[in-house]
């Protein structure tokens, strides 16, 4: 009979196991809090928070990651067009909290509610507060929200957690912002997490949890961009699609 694999139960202190003996689907331990100095620490080392209402808090690191290098973007012709076209207002870190609440809210195929639960939204909004959890908000003519995405930025790194539409090429417009600023910023790169074919197609690649985790780690040796976005948008408005 095999025996089933070891998950730690995390305590109260900020200590993770190491990532790199998390299970091959990436479920690392269990337990803890959403301390947003414990989830810091957890993306510092490759580890995220994701887990269903009702469950204990399950930390992830899986293998294969799935990683968007800001110079492999596919910017495809029908969106470039939509760009040049200017009919959205891109801000950032304007409605931070409204970002992550209509990413929790919009149906997504093959998923029975959200695991942006309200203690997520809270911990996160922690985060935003303190200069570390960022949103790109695309927004159309009548000034209301079309897409969106939020995340968490330390060092040459952003983690991107969810993403919404409203209206059609929301997320991507959002998306496509977000390359030219990680560009601006030589972000190395945009973490997608769990492999997804839309993000492949939009030229995200999987790459090994070893790879990742050492890329990771060169990032965090730089400070970043901390501290609110918004003072960060006049770069927006100079891009030459």
């Amino acid at each position: 009979m095999m025996r089933q694999p070891y998950i730690p139960r995390l305590g109260f202190d900020h200590i993770f196991p190491d990532p790199r003996y998390a299970m091959k689907e990436g479920l690392l331990a269990y337990g803890g809090d959403l301390n947003p100095d414990r989830i810091l620490t957890a993306y510092r080392h490759g580890i995220f928070p994701w887990y269903n209402e009702g469950d204990p808090i399950l930390w992830w690191s899986p293998d294969p990651r799935l990683l968007l290098y800001p110079d492999e973007f596919r910017l495809h012709r029908s969106l470039r067009k939509k760009l040049r076209q200017r009919r959205f207002t891109v801000k950032l870190d304007r409605n931070f909290e409204k970002v992550m609440r209509h990413c929790a809210d919009v149906p997504r195929h093959g998923q029975i509610g959200t695991w942006i639960l309200p203690e997520i939204v809270e911990s996160y909004q922690t985060l935003h507060r303190r200069g570390f959890a960022h949103s790109v908000e695309v927004y159309d003519e009548k000034g209301e929200l079309a897409g969106g995405l939020y995340g968490l930025s330390t060092g040459h790194a952003f983690f991107g957690e969810s993403m919404f539409s409203l209206k059609p090429d929301g997320s991507k417009i959002a998306l496509a912002h977000l390359v030219v600023l990680a560009k601006e910023w030589k972000f190395a790169f945009i973490d997608c997490q769990i492999p997804s074919d839309h993000l492949k197609r939009l030229g995200a690649v999987c790459v090994s949890r070893d790879r990742f985790l050492d890329e990771l780690e060169e990032t965090q040796q730089h400070l970043g961009m901390p501290g609110n976005w918004q003072e960060h948008e006049a770069l927006l408005d100079r891009i030459d699609w």
